[in-house]
């Protein structure tokens, strides 16, 4: 559905003319608020990414300057539906992507494009807790779960496409700790947790500067996180620290885990430094959890915390 643009954004980024999909997802449903705040014109798109005409009837109608394709299947109640739902995860992630990628190119448009970095796994050459992270330029390794598989292949896919900017998202989190779909929210409510180190993308942090990688006309691949990786533990212990301060949790194995699961989960850290090296102001993921999801959220008595 179209979205009524107040005229202060029309008066203060006149160039700009946003055309966003995935209005009903996490992603979509950030976006807007942050080009309402930023002046930014935009409108949702109405058509289904696997009908092209549809796509091709909004951007004639909506005449944007980007695209930003934030629709897509991740499952419900996570990515194990993806695995006997195969079809319908192809149509979304990889037919719809290709599809909204190459309207946009015939129509001279930049796609901005939110991927996922769940298509890596810790390696011998990569390995746990080494700080040495994965490249925009390797080769995807983790191909368990069937949404992961889909992701690696448009991604490749896209790779091809010179108007497209692919933003490699992992492990999400949001000051929404009422969200079901945050990362902080799922584990404060999982009877057990692994404990793994993983990179991460706070969205209050990280959504704005997609914008403002738009504005600047980025392109090609982009590891979408935070600098470093936190493990699931460390997590819970801020949340203990500033939200709960009773809370307990409990660890169990990888091996464990896979008993209560019907895809494979992936465990990773990617090398941020090409999106740190372009936004210095970047927050590292501790210092992004502190600033822009604990401290805002903190309901605990005022507790000393050392910030790193």
């Amino acid at each position: 559905m179209g979205v009524p643009v107040d005229d202060h954004s029309i008066t203060s980024e006149p160039s700009l003319k946003f055309l966003i999909y995935g209005r009903t997802g996490w992603i979509g449903g950030l976006l807007g608020p942050i080009c309402d705040k930023q002046g930014i014109s935009y409108e949702y798109g109405r058509g289904r990414l696997e009908e092209r005409s549809s796509l091709m009837e909004d951007i004639q109608n909506v005449k944007p300057t980007h695209v930003f394709n934030a629709a897509g299947v991740t499952g419900r109640p996570n990515v194990d539906w993806c695995e006997s739902h195969k079809t319908e995860t192809i149509r979304a992630n990889v037919a719809g992507t290709l599809n909204l990628a190459d309207a946009c190119r015939e129509n001279g448009l930049l796609m901005i494009n939110f991927a996922s970095a769940c298509i890596f796994e810790y390696d011998a050459e990569h390995p746990k807790g080494s700080g040495i992270g994965f490249k925009e330029e390797d080769v995807p390794n983790f191909a368990g779960s069937f949404y992961s598989k889909t992701k690696a292949m448009v991604e490749e896919l896209l790779k091809e496409y010179d108007n497209v900017c692919i933003l490699r998202v992992r492990m999400p989190i949001s000051s929404d700790l009422n969200n079901q779909r945050n990362l902080i929210t799922k584990l404060s409510l999982y009877d057990k947790v692994v404990n793994i180190p993983n990179s991460m993308t706070v969205y209050d942090e990280l959504l704005p500067i997609a914008v403002e990688m738009a504005k600047r006309n980025l392109k090609g691949v982009w590891n979408f996180t935070n600098p470093g990786a936190m493990s699931h533990n460390e997590i819970l212990e801020m949340y203990r620290e500033y939200i709960d301060q009773d809370f307990k949790w409990s660890n169990f194995t990888l091996e464990e885990q896979a008993k209560v699961i019907v895809a494979a989960r992936c465990s990773n850290e990617m090398d941020a430094s090409k999106l740190k090296k372009e936004f210095p102001e970047l927050l590292s993921i501790r210092e992004s959890l502190i600033k822009y999801v604990f401290k805002p959220n903190q309901k605990t008595s005022a507790l000393y915390f050392k910030e790193l």
